[in-house]
Formats: structure tokens, sequence, C-alpha cells
């Protein structure tokens, strides 16, 4: 019986003998187990990115959308507030504004907010504060808006022109004193999906008045704890149903209500479905290249039998029993694999730290990964081995010992 030591020795051996077809042959299995690593590392990536992208709009937040203009008013904002388990909520409303700042015009979206917001949505000052509920004129700006949008950098206490678009074309401009600049997130977006690197905040009521209105287009709200989120955003929508007249039985209908709410827990299972779903997609692609290549070693490992069948005729006649040319054969096979596999992982992590650096996504590692792509490759090379190895293990010695 030939022991495993000596098996791997003669594999090697062979495998050394022709370097270039070697080489050629574990290529498909570098580039398949490369593209497993690597898009498994990438999903987990862009599951990490979500998560941060979503815990950035702020801490257990509930989010209503209003699906119909004029929906929302003082008198929603009085049920959401007086909800068990809210913490803190601000109305929202949104409009793009003309910004003029040393005389430099430009657009930019302003967003109407209460104090409320500053811990609802977790923001954090670069410099100054954020408006307070007693503010009329004063006006919180986003990193963006305070250094890159203008010529002239925008400082606290600087004075800037907001004007605003009415219903039938005409305008109201009002002027505002900056109070703070807002930190950057290094994210997206920030509480009810507003991008505050690009906006200006300025109080509710302020913009309302310009606007000669008194709705809101959404609330923001923060509930006490994340344990029990799902139970305060429900009694949220039980309240805010039964104030538009829409019964119990159809309060699960998203249809049957002129508005729409989620908490955090929401959107992060969704997005986590998306990251899986894409990460599931990219996993696939990279198993039909892994798929290729062990097609690639299969047909090798059939060339090689045939090209040594004479030498599998000496071995049998030598004593070598079926089950070891098996065996040799198998390693071989194996052992191809297990090398491409090694590389292609080292080429999926190298490959999957580029990808993230060059989308700025954080680079997630996790060494099972890396494990996971070393046993993907010996299974192929099983697989990639069995039939050639079957095929060399059965040849007559007499029939071996006449090929030419």
């Amino acid at each position: 019986m030939l022991k495993i030591k000596q098996a791997i020795g003669i594999s090697l051996g062979s495998i050394a003998s022709a370097k270039l077809r070697s080489i050629l042959t574990t290529l498909g299995i570098v580039i398949g187990i490369a593209a497993v690593v690597a898009n498994v590392s990438l999903g987990e990536s862009f599951n990490v990115f979500f998560e941060e992208e979503i815990n950035a709009q702020g801490s257990n937040f509930i989010i209503i959308y209003s699906k119909e203009p004029n929906l929302f008013y003082n008198n929603e904002l009085q049920i959401i507030k007086k909800t068990p388990g809210i913490s803190g909520v601000s109305p929202i409303k949104q409009q793009l504004g003309e910004v003029t700042s040393f005389s430099q015009k430009k657009n930019i979206d302003i967003a109407g907010v209460t104090g409320d917001y500053e811990d609802t949505a977790n923001i954090i000052m670069e410099s100054g504060s954020f408006i307070s509920n007693q503010d009329a004129f004063s006006a919180a700006i986003g990193s963006e808006v305070a250094n890159e949008k203008f010529d002239r950098n925008i400082s606290t206490r600087s004075s800037i022109d907001i004007t605003l678009r009415l219903e039938g074309g005409r305008t109201v401009t009002r002027k505002f004193k900056v109070k703070g600049i807002i930190e950057s997130p290094g994210t997206s977006f920030g509480g009810g999906g507003i991008e505050r690197d690009t906006s200006i905040f300025i109080p509710v009521s302020t913009i309302n008045q310009m606007l000669e209105e008194d709705d809101f287009s959404a609330f923001f709200a923060m509930s006490d704890n994340i344990e029990d989120l799902d139970v305060i955003s429900d009694e949220v929508d039980k309240r805010l149903a039964r104030n538009f007249g829409v019964s119990s039985r159809d309060i699960d209908d998203e249809d049957a209500k002129p508005y729409r709410i989620f908490n955090q827990a929401d959107v992060l299972e969704q997005t986590n479905k998306l990251a899986n779903s894409l990460k599931n997609f990219l996993v696939v692609v990279a198993l039909i290249s892994l798929l290729v290549g062990s097609i690639g070693i299969m047909n090798i490992m059939l060339v090689t039998v045939t090209e040594r069948t004479r030498e599998i005729g000496i071995m049998k006649a030598l004593g070598f029993s079926g089950a070891d040319i098996l065996l040799l054969f198998l390693i071989e096979s194996i052992i191809l694999s297990l090398f491409g596999g090694l590389l292609g992982a080292g080429v999926g992590v190298g490959g999957a730290y580029a990808a993230t650096s060059i989308l700025n996504l954080p680079f997630i590692y996790s060494p099972y990964t890396f494990e996971a792509g070393l046993i993907v490759a010996i299974i192929v090379g099983v697989a990639a081995g069995v039939y050639p190895a079957s095929k060399a293990a059965k040849l007559a010695p007499v029939d071996a010992l006449r090929y030419e």
C-alpha cells in the first residue's frame, strides 16, 4: 500500500516536471477562489457600510413621512410627543433655496428643524452650536457648505441670505446669522434622510413663516431604548392612524394610511437584505468562475492520465494497486487546487482591500473567509480529481503497457 508521504512526493515531482502546465492549470482556481474571497469580504464591507449609514441618522430613531401635502401639523407633532417612550421629536420641512454669501449665489437644500433635532440625529458640531428652539434667524450649516460650496469659506457669526420661492413665483429673502458648522458624519445622510454635509439647517418655524405655511413634511423622533423600539413605533402608528380615521383592521395596510412610518430596526433589516442579496450575487458569479477552473483541472488531469498511461502500466506491474494509483492522482489534483487556493485567497484579500479603498468602504477581513477559501479549493481538487484518478486506477496493466 502506497503511503501518503510517498504519494505526495511522487505527485510533487510530477507537478514540478510540467511547471508551465501546472501553473496554467491552477490559474483558474486562483481566479475562482480570489473572486469568492474578495466578494464575500466586499459583501461584509457593504453590510458594515450600510449599518454605519443608518446609525449616522441617529439612535433608536423613528421616521414618519407624509404621502401627501398639507398632512402634518402641530396636532400630529403633539400626538407623537405624547406617545410613551418618545424622548424627542423634531418636525422637518425641506426646500431648495438660493443662498447668498459674499455676493456669491448657490442653490442649497434648506432644512427646517427644531432644536431637538441635534440630539435625535446625533449632530456633532465642528464649531459653534446648533440652532435652538428659541432661535429665529440663526442657521447651522454643513461642513461642505461652509468649506467647499463658496469661493470664500463661511465661518460662525458670518451672515448669509436665504431666498425661498413661494407658490405663484414670488420669492422671499431673509438674512441669517451662522450659529455653527456641523461636523461631517463621514456618511451620506443624517437624520430623516437629510444630507447634512450639503444642507443648511434653520428653525422650522422660520421656514414656515417664509413660505407662509404651517405644515411639516416629516417627523424625526427618538425612542428611550432600542429594545422597545418596535413597540413604541407601533404605538405611534396606532395613534396617528386613529387621528387620520384609519380603522384598526387596516393599520397594517400601508396603502390605507396617508403616511409612512419606519424605525431604525426596519431600515437596518432592509439594508442587510440588500447587502446580503448583493453578496450572494457576487458569490454566485465567483463560483461560476471557480467551476470553470475545476473543469480545467479535470481536463488537465485526464490529459495527464492519457500521457502517463504507460507509466501507470509499469507501476501496476511493479505491484502498485488500483487504490495506490487512485490516491496518487487524487493527491496531485488536491495539491494543484490547494496551491491555487492559497494564492487565490491571498489575491482575494488583497483585491478586497484595494476595492474597499477605491469605493471608500470599511475593509472587513475575517480569517474564516481565508480558511473557507482553502476548504473550497480542497473540495474542488477532490471533485475535479475523482474521475481522472478512478480512470487511471481502472487501467489494465497489460493494456497500459501496450499504450504508445
